[in-house]
């Protein structure tokens, strides 16, 4: 089973790029952040054919957005991250899907906005790590994936590649994303690249050849799918094509 994450930085302008990827790596699911559309714009008639069930949640002004794809049926979990009446952006997807409970996350980036900004961007994961606990207390096998927005460790990111006080390395970020792996989940590249975790997003212009990049896309896995983990990769062909998003696919399979 392949599980993976994809910021494609506008769907409309990636459409033959995520294909490409479903067809080199053959994920089973696959989330994607950034759609940059509204729910009737996703071009689902164009990833039809592609085999798998889709569900988008897009939003106005060219903002935020996730979707699914998975091949076979899903139940949809929600919509909406719990926790703060009124949060209309489109930035989570749960979902039941073979046995498992499957998050498709874009955490906010948190250096817009002010003080505000970077406050949304910690209560979102706050709300985030109560909402996994609850799955996890539930006893259901968890997957969260996406855009964290997160560097968790200098490691995390090639020197110089951001300022000390960008919110992605922000102390207080990084805290809370340590809280929600506390709960027990496991950082599916970490775990299986300890040495060199391999970074997922390289912006515009020389970054990408020069490796200037950061690692901000993550699989985190309950206990019970972490002991199923045998391979996680970033799928490195995909930054590398032209117009591309600036994010890699981050997939990782699961022993049946």
């Amino acid at each position: 089973m392949r599980l993976a994450t994809f910021n494609v930085n506008s769907i409309r302008r990636r459409v033959p790029h995520l294909l490409r990827f479903l067809e080199r790596c053959a994920p089973d699911l696959v989330v994607l952040q950034e759609l940059k559309c509204r729910s009737e714009e996703f071009p689902a008639m164009e990833l039809s054919a592609s085999g798998y069930t889709l569900h988008a949640l897009g939003q106005g002004g060219g903002r935020n957005g996730v979707a699914v794809l998975a091949r076979g049926e899903f139940a949809l979990l929600a919509e909406a991250l719990p926790g703060e009446e009124g949060d209309a952006q489109a930035r989570f997807l749960a979902l039941a899907w073979r046995g498992l409970t499957v998050a498709g996350l874009y955490l906010p980036n948190g250096n817009s906005g002010g003080e505000e900004g970077l406050a949304y961007k910690w209560r979102w994961m706050e709300r985030l790590r109560l909402w996994a606990a609850a799955q996890l207390d539930a006893f259901r096998p968890l997957a969260l994936l996406g855009d964290f927005n997160v560097c968790p460790t200098e490691a995390d990111l090639a020197p110089g590649a951001l300022a000390p006080t960008d919110a992605l390395v922000h102390p207080e970020s990084r805290a809370r994303f340590r809280a929600l792996t506390h709960l027990g989940l496991t950082d599916a590249l970490l775990a299986l690249h300890p040495e060199h975790p391999p970074f997922t997003y390289w912006d515009y212009g020389a970054a990408f050849e020069q490796n200037r990049g950061l690692r901000i896309d993550h699989a985190l896995l309950s206990a019970e799918l972490a002991e199923r983990l045998v391979r996680a990769e970033v799928d490195l062909a995909a930054r590398a094509e032209e117009n591309p998003s600036d994010h890699a696919p981050v997939w990782i399979e699961l022993s049946d």
